[in-house]
């Protein structure tokens, strides 16, 4: 779905951000940070080529005229238009698509991923992969590769069922190979996995240089998605073969990666990155923006703020609060944000924890706020209980409004916190009860960490530093070519302080 906007500037530097279900079709950290990007540059024309559920998703914010278009490029419901190749095309790619099949699951041929990869776009852009996909023929290929003598997989007795099932998911994380690709400028992929196919393919095409910002770690995140999903191992073999070396293929070709945080530079060293391609650029606030947030309430509260997803562990934050209000019995947990679209399962089976654990009158599900500053006055102490995160920046938000913080030490919160807050464990109910009670125990140390807090995020976490560190890379990025070397900022300053452990 195209949604035509601005129109196209000759002498300004042309951006096209790749989205996987944030901006602009949803609200949420990455969203908010995509925002304050292409609100910062109106310099920049940006288009956006967004993967999205069904491609029926409104867009929720306020474009500028410098963004000229939004392509929605849906994984779920109508495949893409097209038909399935024939003849020497049809022999090309099934010959592709059974490298590519063999590199998922034999580590001995992973050197045959990328170029089948690119084959296979080169197939999509004209309207035979999905077809492909979707015919006897790729079935009979992953059926006969996996039962190959000296393949892992191949214990697992894999079924016919196992490589329907395998194929369908495989045919439906490729669809952004069929997107129109951008032919120039930058391509800016602001999270990893699929959403970086149609920049790979532009990369291939064109040359057209590739921009990684990796928030969470993509490729961990669908460790954790796949651990509990409801598929036999083979299946879960495939896909998660697909998004690992989807990743290394990545980190290996895009022309600079810029995580958020050290942990996430980390794991894409481990993946394949080039070190010297890395450049640590954190998210920012404007202070601004979010100034002290006032009195605290005067019933003691923990706020939280996010979206209700699995991923922010709101059941640990419960069992936590249950603790909590064992030795503080009028204490409240207030929690803000929405919930997406096909999460409302884990929401009540949250609201059920919370009756069952007796709490039901104290833990409130306040939705999305109109303000969210408001979400953080609420609290005499702000928790984050993610069991994945990069930079989050309901945390910076926090402590820009002077807030104390109780945060699980995931992704990049440690560097954001410093010793302004404090640190547990992730899926430890009893260290987070620990530390909320060690806070709203003491009034005047809950104050001077606010105070802290605030001061570290004007000194190193502002908007205006994101936005000019990326705005030179943008400018850099298509001068320098895709292929050459990058040293366009320089690294991150040190982060001082290591958070503390409650207990």
């Amino acid at each position: 779905m195209h949604v035509p906007h601005g129109a196209r500037r000759p002498d300004a530097t042309r951006v096209t951000l790749l989205t996987e279900g944030t901006y602009p079709h949803s609200h949420g950290g990455v969203s908010v940070w995509c925002d304050q990007l292409v609100q910062g540059m109106p310099d920049v024309d940006f288009d956006v080529v967004a993967v999205t559920g069904t491609g029926r998703e409104p867009v929720v914010w306020d474009l500028p005229a410098h963004v000229g278009k939004v392509l929605s490029v849906p994984m779920w419901g109508d495949p893409p238009a097209g038909h399935a190749p024939r003849g020497r095309a049809r022999n090309r790619l099934a010959a592709a698509y059974e490298r590519f099949l063999t590199a998922l699951l034999d580590p001995r041929a992973e050197d045959g991923f990328a170029p089948a990869l690119y084959t296979m776009a080169r197939a999509a852009g004209d309207g035979a992969l999905s077809a492909f996909l979707r015919g006897d023929q790729a079935i009979s290929l992953l059926t006969a590769v996996w039962n190959r003598p000296g393949l892992a997989v191949r214990e697992a007795a894999p079924t016919v069922h196992d490589a329907l099932t395998a194929t369908a998911l495989l045919e439906h994380a490729l669809r952004p190979l069929a997107a129109p690709v951008p032919e120039a400028g930058v391509a800016h992929a602001v999270s990893g996995g699929v959403a970086v196919l149609p920049g790979l393919a532009a990369l291939d095409r064109y040359g057209v240089p590739l921009l990684l910002t990796e928030h969470g770690v993509y490729l961990r995140e669908r460790y954790l998605g796949y651990r509990t999903a409801p598929y036999r191992w083979p299946v879960k073999a495939v896909v998660l073969g697909f998004f690992r070396l989807l990743a290394e293929e990545t980190y290996r070709r895009a022309a600079l990666i810029t995580p958020g945080n050290r942990y996430n530079r980390l794991w894409e060293e481990q993946g394949g990155a080039r070190p010297e391609s890395i450049r640590t650029v954190y998210n920012g606030v404007d202070p601004a923006a979010f100034p002290p947030a006032g009195p605290e309430p005067q019933a003691l509260t923990l706020s939280w703020a996010g979206r209700v997803d699995p991923i922010k562990d709101l059941e640990t934050l419960i069992r936590a609060f249950s603790l909590v209000r064992a030795q503080l019995p009028d204490t409240r947990l207030r929690l803000f944000g929405g919930t997406p679209r096909g999460g409302e399962a884990y929401r009540e089976r949250c609201e059920a924890l919370a009756a069952e654990l007796g709490h039901a009158d104290a833990v409130t599900f306040e939705g999305r706020v109109d303000d969210i500053r408001d979400a953080y006055a609420a609290g005499n102490v702000v928790m984050l209980s993610s069991i994945s995160e990069g930079f989050p920046f309901t945390l910076i938000e926090a402590m820009s409004c002077g807030r104390a913080t109780v945060s699980t030490d995931v992704g990049g919160v440690r560097e954001a916190v410093g010793d302004t807050g404090l640190v547990v464990p992730p899926r430890d109910p009893a260290a987070m009860a620990a530390a909320a009670l060690e806070l709203l125990g003491d009034p005047a140390r809950r104050a001077a960490m606010g105070e802290a807090a605030r001061l570290r995020v004007i000194e190193q976490f502002t908007l205006r530093q994101t936005i000019d560190t990326f705005r030179a890379i943008y400018h850099e990025l298509p001068v320098l070519g895709a292929g050459s070397p990058v040293d366009l900022v320089p690294a991150a300053p040190a982060v001082t302080g290591t958070g503390s452990l409650a207990g």
